[in-house]
């Protein structure tokens, strides 16, 4: 059982914590003309959804916005002209926009299929079964394609009808649930209708114990028409065991008189293939493909399928570097694609290989930003796609390929950044234990002065492998902490893509050693500047970076005053055995804890559970119930250490969140919780004055 208080402890819970949150309520009515708030982060107007029209005239795009009060958001879909005035304007309700055909527009309203301008007219009554999702225009508009979740395993209350309010899951294989959903006997479907009135959907997987898009991240990138609208191409994982493989193929069907043959176009690959998009002469279908088995950060390869040969090949294989969000040229010739590079996201392009010229890469983009949603105007020589940084969400941009020169269209939330004070963002580079150089974002507070002192924040990155790059998170939000006067370091330690394959491959099997040592020399030579408070230091994170947090909580000596883990993983051993995709952790931590002395003692070694004798740094445990990826037994666990060792704690749970905090109300709850905390330890004011 944990020590009890003393008096005085309790005294501080009940008088300072209240205070930083009622500090916090007054910052929007205080600073809401200067400086970012969690209500006003939480409130931005979300863009997404980019797709231009045939004609290259014209782009859609929907507009997510935020009703705190409500708690729910709702988006509506805008049309921005390419020429003449530029001026966008509302089209109506909804989300996920596309063109159709020549020159209607289509999009999701409430899970309904609407059709705002109809060519043919009978697109108009087109009905889609509900709980169609991932709706896709073959190029001429003549047929829908859509998954939809589809029931063929019977639930175990089926075979017990005098048992109407029994309620009850079994299983007999181990994917039991996935992120933050119980399996329960469905699988998503790739359906196809044809766009005419009365036409019967088609179920092109019937029967079959198969997902496509992958769960839970896919989408319908997942799967592509051909310029004919004859054939779809989709991503599928045809496995007996999915939890222990990553080995999912691209699968082509015919629509016409050949429909219900399924091929497999990359049957020898062990590891992800996805993404088909073809060519528009229909030739290639380009798609990404991982070599390894069971790594899903493993380097992401351009590949090109030949549809007369039913050849694959890379297309870039000394490239040290990951394309992602690839499209192709009008002309079938040049494919346009994004690589994250030293904490950036730009655009690449390439051309295919002629005679003996071999393709070769070329970086399109520049600057500090990340580019996403590529859109090829009929020229070849125009982009649109939407790009964000550290300050701001996503925004339209145009980019001319020949200079590379970016001009922003949209601007949703300029009302709200028009009296924002920004905080100052630049790069730098450290010097690693082992000599290599380790890139770190340093975020500083609007209005920096150096002659000031400011706390201190070490952010520590989850994945393990994803770049600390220029998103926009509505969670890890730099801009929100720079704001309420921290300054922070995001480190792209060991592990991390963006910096070369090997460097991101690193971090498998040794998760609490150079990753740590990365993040520790950071974080000592950020310390002894002048302009930081090393006695009002904390560490943030969350996922591998909550784990890091409790690594670092048994392994950082007295280096900060308060740590903060979301979702972490706390107990190695425990952790195997209650995560839902055992390929993640048999790459990772090298197999089950009993499968040889040696991973037996990394386990022992690497695990934070194993260092809690040490802990002595407050900290605040965040974890949502229904996150089956790091299930909330592991902050549960951490909290407790904590708790016996009379370590000042406080645990967060939110019951119907998962890995993520989603919903609005919520995610500003997280906000005051989680400055709350840093205030509490990280304020101005002597440290026993804080508490």
């Amino acid at each position: 059982m944990a020590s009890a208080p003393s008096r005085r402890d309790d005294r501080r819970s009940m008088r300072l914590f209240p205070c930083a949150a009622a500090a916090l309520a007054v910052i929007p009515s205080l600073l809401a003309q200067q400086h970012l708030s969690p209500e006003q982060l939480v409130t931005l107007r979300r863009v997404g959804g980019l797709t231009l029209s045939p004609d290259g005239n014209g782009l859609l795009y929907a507009v997510r916005s935020t009703d705190l009060a409500a708690n729910k958001s709702s988006s509506r879909i805008f049309h921005l002209p390419t020429t003449g005035s530029r001026e966008p304007s509302s089209i109506a309700p909804g989300g996920s926009p596309a063109w159709v055909g020549d020159g209607a527009i289509s999009a999701l309203d409430g899970g309904a299929l609407v059709v705002l301008r109809s060519s043919p007219p009978s697109c108009n009554e087109v009905e889609l079964p509900a709980g169609a999702t991932n709706v896709t225009w073959s190029p001429d508009g003549a047929r829908i394609a859509f998954t939809l979740d589809v029931p063929i395993d019977a639930p175990v209350t089926a075979a017990h009808d005098d048992l109407p309010q029994a309620n009850a899951r079994a299983y007999e294989d181990l994917m039991v649930r996935h992120w933050d959903k119980w399996t329960d006997g469905t699988y998503s479907h790739l359906f196809v209708i044809d766009a005419v009135p009365g036409a019967t959907a088609v179920d092109l997987m019937a029967g079959q114990r198969v997902h496509t898009p992958l769960p839970p991240f896919g989408g319908a990138e997942h799967f592509a028409f051909s310029p004919d609208g004859l054939e779809l191409c989709y991503t599928a994982r045809r496995v007996e065991n999915p939890e222990n493989s990553t080995d999912s193929q691209l699968w082509a069907v015919r629509l016409d008189e050949e429909r219900g043959e399924h091929r497999c176009l990359t049957p020898d690959n062990p590891g992800y293939d996805t993404q088909p998009v073809y060519s528009p002469d229909g030739r290639w279908i380009a798609y990404s493909s991982m070599a390894r088995a069971g790594f899903e950060a493993d380097k992401n390869r351009l590949m090109l399928h030949d549809r007369q040969s039913g050849e694959n090949r890379e297309l870039l294989p000394d490239f040290d570097a990951s394309p992602h969000d690839v499209t192709w040229s009008p002309d079938s010739s040049r494919l346009f694609f994004t690589i994250d590079i030293e904490g950036t996201t730009q655009v690449c392009t390439t051309s295919l290989p002629t005679g003996e010229i071999p393709a070769a890469p070329f970086t399109v983009t520049k600057g500090r930003h990340s580019i996403s949603g590529l859109q090829v105007a009929p020229d070849g020589n125009t982009l649109y796609a939407l790009r964000t940084s550290m300050e701001r969400p996503a925004e339209v941009v145009e980019i001319d390929v020949p200079s590379g020169a970016i001009t922003q269209l949209t601007d949703v939330n300029g009302d709200v950044y028009a009296d924002l004070e920004l905080p100052v963002i630049e790069d730098e580079w450290f010097t690693a234990t082992d000599g290599e150089r380790i890139h770190s974002w340093i975020c500083k507070p609007p209005g920096f002065d150096p002659k000031k002192k400011y706390p201190f924040l070490l952010y520590c990155q989850g994945g393990p492998q994803a770049m600390v790059g220029q998103y926009f998170s509505f969670r890890w939000n730099f801009h929100l902490m720079a704001a309420q006067g921290y300054v922070i370091a995001g480190v792209n330690r060991r592990g991390l893509p963006g910096f070369g394959q090997q460097w991101n491959d690193q971090i498998s099997r040794d998760w609490g050693g150079q990753a740590m040592q990365d993040l520790l020399t950071v974080c000592d030579e950020m310390q002894q500047r002048p302009w930081i408070d090393r006695e009002r230091s904390a560490a943030i994170g969350a996922s591998f970076g909550g784990y890091t947090v409790f690594w670092l909580m048994g392994n950082a000596g007295d280096r900060f005053a308060c740590m903060i883990a979301h979702c972490g993983v706390f107990n190695l051993e425990s952790m195997y055995l209650a995560t839902e995709e055992q390929f993640f952790v048999n790459w990772d931590l090298g197999g089950p804890y009993w499968a040889s002395p040696e991973i037996a003692a990394d386990y022992r070694r690497f695990s934070p559970h194993v260092h809690v004798e040490n802990w002595k740094t407050p900290l605040l445990v965040i974890h949502g119930e229904k996150d089956f990826r790091v299930p909330y037994d592991q902050g549960l666990q951490a909290f407790t250490a904590a708790q016996i060792q009379g370590v000042e704690s406080r645990l967060l749970m939110f019951p119907e969140e998962g890995h993520w905090v989603l919903t609005p109300q919520n995610g500003v709850l997280w906000h005051r919780e989680f400055y709350g905390w840093l205030e509490r330890f990280c304020g101005q004011g002597d440290a026993e004055d804080r508490r």
